[in-house]
């Protein structure tokens, strides 16, 4: 155990602030701050010491530096037990910093509300992920926190232990502490090679926020979860059963398709991350049946996509088939009263899901494929008719719609349409006369 003497807290997130200053009130910590945070802890009426009083050296360059100084780091950095730290330490009349409370600038908001390359740029966190660094590779001796999710854990520590945190506590947090730096220094780095147009740089970084566990992967025995590069992956489901694995790849599959057909129009129906129907008509209802009727016996067990918002006619039809999934773009009352009357059924509502500059991944080991997704907008301008006898206007829509259908099922691949409702689709077969058959 470590026991806390000096707290070091510099936050942007200031939210529950207070349980901390009473925690380490009671046991005697003295805290040390800068800026915001300072005059947050002197306006809660919690005794302070500004971080230039503590170090003899005012901030400077517009509060660019604050905690960059050799006091505030040999305090953070130095090993306990080790007789030429602590000599320096004497030397330099420095001390110890036991306690390290930071949450970064908000650089992944900030690219949410503006475009501006200034404030974007001043958004970029020098001082906290260089002490949240310093303090994480000394968790022998030193404690780091990084959000305000951690906050009622070393509460939890200090109250059990007296004003100390236990090693396998420290050492854990040091471990999220190095991720938060990670995935922090990851968005900024996508975001430069974004701003350059540059898709594939010398060294790619992924990042992501762990959305959900699932129970398992493709298989039983394989583990799985689900992750995104926002907070959240933009679908919600209303009603219904965890999502699987199998779930999650055929819903991105279908939703994949459904984005690509025109705005508020289309039903796509999908298997195994295949579609085995798809209709553009104009009435919802006739779309939903024209897609069914393409394959009713694969569609069995599947995932149906509306690209529009789902009424009680359309939930009427659907509830009379064995379906994994629904998603639309919304869902009036009366439909999902009805559709709810499926305990397993899985509701997802899609309304807010944008889908732009995707790429796609694949892996083997330590090696990983990526290319973009094949987003092309079709239209005529896009095909040169070469024959000598031209297609219709209806014929020629057909073709683009088949083209369309066609990028999304796996080759080798075979898309019959008619009437803007595809009529057989024949995937991922070894040859070309199957796939037609």
């Amino acid at each position: 155990m470590k026991k806390i003497e000096t707290a070091l807290i510099s936050v942007s997130d200031k939210t529950n602030l207070k349980s901390i200053l009473q925690i380490l009130k009671k046991n005697n910590v003295k805290i040390i701050s800068s800026g915001g945070t300072f005059k947050k802890i002197k306006k809660l009426k919690y005794k302070c010491l500004e971080v230039s009083d503590f170090t003899g050296f005012d901030e400077i360059l517009e509060g660019r530096i604050k905690t960059l100084h050799p006091k505030i780091h040999a305090g953070i950095l130095n090993k306990r037990k080790n007789k030429s730290h602590l000599n320096d330490l004497k030397k330099n009349d420095f001390e110890n910093i036991d306690l390290v409370i930071v949450n970064f600038y908000p650089f992944e908001q900030t690219l949410k509300k503006t475009l501006d390359n200034k404030k974007i740029i001043e958004n970029i966190d020098i001082g906290g992920p260089t002490l949240v660094r310093a303090a994480a590779k000394n968790f022998n001796d030193v404690t780091v926190i990084t959000s305000i999710d951690q906050y009622s854990e070393l509460i939890d520590q200090l109250k059990t232990n007296k004003g100390s945190t236990l090693l396998e506590f420290r050492e854990r947090m040091a471990r999220v502490a190095f991720s938060e730096t990670a995935y922090y220094d990851s968005v900024i780095s996508n975001y430069f090679n974004k701003n350059s147009k540059i898709n594939f740089p010398q060294k790619k970084v992924i990042y992501g926020n762990l959305i959900e566990k699932l129970r398992y992967g493709e298989n039983p025995h394989q583990e799985s979860a689900v992750y995104s590069q926002s907070s959240d992956i933009n679908i919600k489901k209303l009603h219904g059963k965890q999502l699987s694995y199998n779930n999650y790849n055929d819903i991105f599959a279908a939703l994949t398709i459904s984005k690509s057909l025109p705005k508020n129009k289309g039903v796509v129906i999908v298997k195994h991350t295949n579609p085995c129907g798809v209709s553009i008509l104009k009435k919802d209802l006739s779309s939903f049946k024209h897609a069914l009727a393409c394959d009713p016996i694969s569609a069995f067990g599947g995932i149906v996509s509306c690209n529009f918002k789902v009424t009680k006619t359309l939930a009427i039809e659907l509830n009379k088939i064995f379906f994994e999934a629904i998603i639309a773009n919304g869902f009036d009352k009366d439909s999902l009263k009805i559709l709810k009357l499926k305990k397993n059924l899985r509701i997802i509502d899609a309304s807010y899901l944008q889908l732009n500059e995707i790429f796609k991944f694949n892996s083997l080991n330590n090696s990983i494929l990526i290319q973009s997704e094949d987003r092309k907008s079709l239209s005529k301008k896009n095909f040169k008719i070469v024959s000598k006898k031209k297609p219709s206007k209806s014929q020629l829509d057909d073709l683009i719609f088949a083209f369309n259908v066609c990028r999304y099922v796996k080759s080798n691949a075979i898309v019959l349409v008619s009437d803007l409702s595809t009529i057989g689709i024949g995937s991922g077969q070894t040859s070309r006369l199957d796939s037609c058959k």
